[in-house]
């Protein structure tokens, strides 16, 4: 699988991705209601460095923090086709783009206790709950849910 960087061309097939998520509710902390153009400013913009994996993915990655805390990366992944092995390619590429950035460490601020997917495929990889957030995420169908703190050192 091809995972290569996020160029403007990409737009349309991301936004198809990014949609259906962030319309959903129920992993992002983002208004389902948001826009195509904040949608992709939020993903692609800023310091995020987004990626593609062709139609079936897309994950940015960017620092945690300024300053003291730059050394430690954050990322975000959707996939198109859950269930394809896209995440685990996407995170396997992330962990290297990481450390090829320099990074030191890779944390996940707020992964919905719920996203059991998600959470098979970063424990399987060695990320480690670091903290727990009780009732922080409002899940549309089954109320307040934790939300996890997840790290893993890159050195």
């Amino acid at each position: 699988m091809e995972i290569r960087p996020y160029v403007e061309q990409d737009a349309d097939a991301v936004w198809e991705m990014l949609r259906p998520v962030f319309r959903a509710g129920d992993t992002y902390c983002i208004d389902p209601e948001i826009s195509r153009e904040a949608a992709l400013e939020f993903w692609a913009g800023g310091n995020h460095s987004a990626f593609v994996a062709g139609d079936a993915g897309t994950y940015y990655i960017c620092p945690n923090q300024a300053g003291g805390g730059a050394h430690v990366c954050n990322c975000g992944f959707v996939t198109g086709v859950p269930g394809k092995g896209v995440a685990r390619a996407m995170l396997e590429h992330a962990l290297a783009e990481a450390e090829r950035r320099g990074y030191r460490a890779m944390q996940f601020n707020f992964v919905v206790e719920t996203n059991a997917r998600a959470l098979d495929i970063w424990f399987r990889a060695g990320f480690a709950e670091v903290g727990r957030l009780p009732g922080a995420f409002h899940h549309p169908e089954r109320g307040y849910v934790d939300a996890l703190v997840l790290y893993k050192s890159l050195v």
